[in-house]
């Protein structure tokens, strides 16, 4: 019987799951699950990494590396240089220090080996744990919210009726909604346990107002309409879009944004986490060059934002939205 194997490394191998089956042919094939990265950057570095741990495991025996892998360092270094200088991989601003703060060192016999750290599950050696990566996480499932009424009787949120669906259309500052972690495009699927879907917008605002100002019991499904992408500045501090009114426009050729996957005609719900739907350009643009080296940012379609904020004044989002940092 023909054999046909996805040959990996053994650093690989460890942090996969393997599948077999048989193929149209009858041959058997084995297919591997690989590691989930927060960006193409990650990935690049960690292959690089493996590359080195494989050669320190093989006992001094040769191994053909990639070409962006220089000799192994004689100062008794963990893993070689990318780069005669770090900051020219890719373009990224980064230099040594910083990987080896995200790497976590594994003993093993007679040798030393250095393995990326992981966050949410996810082998993060260029990221590390940026805190703008956990704040912009979305969550998969559902959960449920507890809330009560301020002193005025109210939540702070506004609800918006799309394909039949619930959705959260602003979250006011200081809020109960904000305080018990409500986002703009959470979808609400319960309220007291009465089924959301079909409900108007008027309807949801109408149940709200009649319900006890002591306990709200809200089920909640994170972001559906939104994806989060995590991209890294470069030697100048850019990341390689261009936007207009929240609005992504164009993208830098041979950028991180490029890179990884950023698409045009989506809007800028998120930056790290920091709701800025509502703010000017100017005033998401100091948010993008005060961030750091890694940059989180969430998206939603166009057309989806467009129908998400129609009939709301643009006046109301500016002066009520949450444009807090959230907590992790």
């Amino acid at each position: 019987m023909t054999q046909k194997r996805l040959m990996t490394s053994e650093t690989d191998t460890e942090r996969s799951r393997d599948a077999g089956g048989v193929g149209a042919n009858g041959g058997f094939y084995i297919c591997v699950k690989m590691s989930l990265y927060p960006s193409l950057e990650d990935l690049k570095v960690d292959k690089v990494i493996q590359a080195q741990a494989s050669y320190v495991a093989s006992s001094g025996t040769p191994a053909i590396l990639p070409e962006t892998v220089a000799s192994v360092p004689s100062d008794g270094g963990l893993y070689p240089r990318l780069y005669p200088e770090l900051s020219e991989y890719m373009g990224l601003s980064l230099n040594e220090e910083e990987i080896q703060m995200n790497m976590a060192t594994v003993a093993v016999p007679q040798q030393t080996v250095a393995r990326p750290s992981s966050i949410n599950h996810m082998v993060a050696p260029v990221t590390g744990t940026d805190l703008g990566l956990r704040r912009a996480e979305i969550k998969q499932g559902i959960r449920e919210l507890i809330l009560c009424k301020d002193q005025d009787g109210k939540i702070g949120i506004r609800l918006k009726s799309i394909d039949n669906g619930v959705f959260v259309q602003l979250v006011q500052a200081n809020s109960p909604a904000s305080l018990a972690g409500l986002r703009f495009g959470d979808q609400v699927l319960q309220i007291n346990g009465e089924n959301c879907a079909g409900w108007s917008s008027d309807k949801s605002h109408k149940v709200l107002k009649q319900a006890s100002d002591q306990k709200i019991s809200v089920i909640v499904r994170d972001r559906p309409f939104e994806r989060t992408i995590t991209m890294h500045k470069d030697s100048t501090g850019h990341v390689g879009f261009i936007f207009k009114n929240g609005k992504i426009t164009s993208i830098v050729k041979d950028s991180s944004a490029a890179r990884n996957g950023l698409l045009t005609e989506h809007n800028i719900c998120e930056i790290n986490g920091q709701n800025v739907i509502g703010l000017k350009d100017t005033q998401i643009a100091d948010i993008l060059a005060t961030a750091g080296n890694a940059i989180t940012i969430t998206i939603m379609p166009s057309y989806i934002h467009e129908h998400m904020m129609k009939r709301m004044a643009s006046s109301i989002v500016k002066s009520l939205m949450d444009h807090g940092i959230p907590e992790v």
